[in-house]
Formats: structure tokens, sequence, C-alpha cells
């Protein structure tokens, strides 16, 4: 089996739009959140969301690139150039090599809904426009990146509800581990538009603390009152360690485990048990000892009871050994697809600048968390191992495990 490595890194956030960016935000508990009088106008319960830059991409890229590309799109191309550049990897290595491409994502609301509405005006498909059905796809992240890098690789989209971002880099893993594959673009991406949060906010599952957005999202504090969506993209370059090698390439940081699990229950509720058994295999099978580890990015959203039973989890699987816990929810919100991506580049920034980020907002633990070792403000401190977890509806479970990389 081989050594899976990460080479370089991108993102596009409501905290940063570079690595630089998102590592001084994480650095001083930056927050991203707004209130968005546009959906209290459309009838949204709350109206707080992660404010996300729409980058320009006009003169970087064509029209016709352009026309295919949903939001999401926008948002994983300028992350994924971002991580092509660190990781040296440029257009005359993409040519002659065979690059894989494993992006999560499980909505692209707002190019659907635009399509349904000029149908209904017009009543003529042909009004659609030649990039409609590309926006409209789940895949659209990956078929246009794979199109417009020229990736001759392992292709598909990971749908895995708010784990996809994860459950990509998960499967690249374990594509470089088996020999499959040598290089694999891995990510995740959301669209941030109100298309793809109303019937997500009709579940009253969003903060409602409007007249402090920055104090909105507080995962595992005792007044939390539901998470604050976001969105944007995250893109990692994974790679072997021979391929790494070979090209000279700065290495940012190892992947040695994944786990995976389905609570098999509620569609929507998480359990205890399934997280704990995607814990305890990324655990296993990375075969580290759990006094390794040495921060926890947990996946905690704000809701009243997703906090606790993931506290329980990680409580049962650390045991007497506590590790520096936080969410960096608590200043992105929920990323939700892309979260899984964004939180593993996150790790990977605290490992290479020796802190564990803040858990913000939070004052009083829930009773659940109380045995737990939070981080209130930044901690300068040495980050060996990372372990981090993301769940997601329909009880999908996935937890990496990040180390700095040592030869």
């Amino acid at each position: 089996m081989r050594r899976v490595v990460v080479t370089g890194i991108g993102i596009h956030s409501c905290i940063g739009n570079s690595v630089d960016e998102v590592r001084n935000s994480l650095y001083k508990g930056t927050s991203g959140i707004v209130f968005d009088k546009e959906r209290k106008d459309l009838g949204f319960r709350s109206g707080l969301t992660g404010k996300v830059d729409m980058p320009n991409l006009k003169g970087k890229l064509s029209r016709r690139e352009r026309v295919g590309m949903a939001d999401e799109g926008y948002y994983a191309y300028v992350a994924t150039e971002q991580a092509f550049g660190q990781a040296k990897i440029d257009d005359a290595f993409l040519e002659k090599n065979e690059i894989g491409i494993l992006y999560g994502n499980d909505s692209s609301a707002k190019a659907v809904i635009e399509s349904a509405e000029i149908m209904k005006e017009k009543k003529d498909t042909m009004l659609l426009g030649s990039g409609a059905i590309f926006q409209a796809m789940n895949s659209t992240v990956t078929m246009n990146l794979a199109t417009i890098f020229k990736l001759k690789g392992i292709n598909f989209t990971v749908s895995g509800a708010c784990a996809s971002g994860s459950h990509a880099i998960g499967i690249g893993y374990f594509m470089i581990r088996s020999g499959l594959q040598d290089v694999v673009l891995c990510g995740g991406a959301q669209e941030v538009n109100y298309h793809s949060m109303a019937s997500f906010d009709g579940l009253s599952a969003f903060s409602t603390r409007e007249n402090e957005p920055e104090k909105a999202c507080r995962p595992f504090d005792i007044d939390r009152d539901g998470l604050v969506p976001s969105g944007g993209a995250a893109s990692l370059i994974l790679e072997s360690y021979e391929s790494a090698v070979k090209r000279g390439t700065p290495i940012l940081a190892e992947i040695i485990g994944y786990g995976f699990s389905s609570n098999g229950s509620h569609i929507s509720v998480p359990n205890v048990e399934g997280p704990l058994r995607s814990l305890k295999m990324s655990l296993h099978q990375s075969g580290v000892d759990i006094k390794d580890i040495d921060y926890v990015n947990a996946h905690a959203t704000a809701t009243p009871v997703g906090d606790m039973n993931e506290a329980k989890a990680i409580d049962i699987a650390f045991g007497d050994h506590k590790p520096f816990v936080s969410s960096t929810k608590s200043m992105t919100g929920h990323e939700c697809w892309m979260a899984g991506a964004s939180e593993a580049v996150y790790s990977i920034i605290m490992i290479n600048n020796d802190f564990v980020a803040p858990n913000i907002n939070l004052t009083e633990p829930g009773d659940e968390a109380k045995p737990l070792k939070f981080a209130y403000e930044a901690v300068e401190t040495k980050v060996d191992t990372v372990l981090s977890n993301s769940f997601g509806f329909g009880g999908t479970n996935s937890t990496l495990i990040i180390r700095k990389f040592k030869k």
C-alpha cells in the first residue's frame, strides 16, 4: 500500500479567497456570516448566510467554458487553480499525465430552478441555452473541471450530503493507496444562493440570531439554536509519495486514515453509534493510537441533537485522552457539500502553522460536551495529527485522519 500525500490546497470561502486569507481568519476567529435581507423578503425563516464572493473568470476562461458552469463550478475552478499552482502542476504536466478528479457536490438548485422559470414563461426549450444542462447536473463541477484542465484519470462526483467533500478525499486516498492513480484532484463545492437553501430553511434548522450574525453559529454551546448555511469550494491535490518525490514538489501533509459508516436510522436526525463507528474505523485503518491525535475538527453544526451526539461519540472514542476540539463552522457556518473538503484544508493549515483554530461563540458547553477539551481561543501548539469528522443527511458519516508529513 502506497503513502498518500497532499501537495496542494486551494480554498474559496466566506472567511477568505486564498490559503493566506483563510489562515489569518482561522487564527483570529473571524466570522464570515452575514444577514441577507433578500432571503427575509422571500419568506425565509432565517436571513443568515455565509457571504462568498463570486469570482470573475472573464479573461481566464472562454465564454464557451463559462456558460456550462454553475455557481459552485466558479468557486471550484479558482480553488483548483490555487491547488494546482501550489502543487507545481502546470498545463504541460496535465497534458502528459493521467490526473483524476473526485469532487463532492450534492445539488445544483439554482440552475434547475432558473431553467424551469424560463420554461414556464417562454414555453420553448430552445431558449434555455446550451449550457443549462451542464449547470443543472450534480456532476457540474467534475465535468467542467475535467474538461477545462484536460484531466484524463478517474472522473466522478461524490454525492454524500454534508459528508460529500470528505468522502471524495477518502475515495481518492484509497485510489492512490491501492496504485490505481498517482494524482487525484479532490474537493467539495457548495452553492450559496437562496435557491439551494429554501427547503432547508423550511426544516427550521437555521439559527435566527439575525441581530448578531457573527455570533449566530454556536457549535456545542448550551444556547445554540441552529446552523447557518454557507458554501464555496475547497480543492486538494492528493498524490502518491513516490510521485511527489519524483516531481520534487513540497509535501504539505499525509492522509493516513479514512473511516465511514451509515447510521441506518432517521433520515435527518443523527445518532451516536454511526459516527462512533466512523471514528473507530478511521483510527483502526490509520494504525495510530488515540493518544497520537492532537486535534479533532468536529462536524458540529450548532444543531441541538447533532452536536450532542457527536460530543458523545468523541468522548467515547477517546476515553481519557482529550485532544483539543473545535468546530470551524462557528466561523464559516455549515458549508454543506463542501464542508468535508474545506475542513481538511483548514486542518492542513493548522498542521503547517502550529495552531488550533478556536470554537468561537462557545460560552458554556452543553452537558454532553462538557467532558471535551475545547479551544475557546486560538491555541498555539504543535499539531501533528488531526481527525476531521463529516456527517450528512441520510446518516452518511466520514472521518479523515491527516498527519504532518514525515519522511
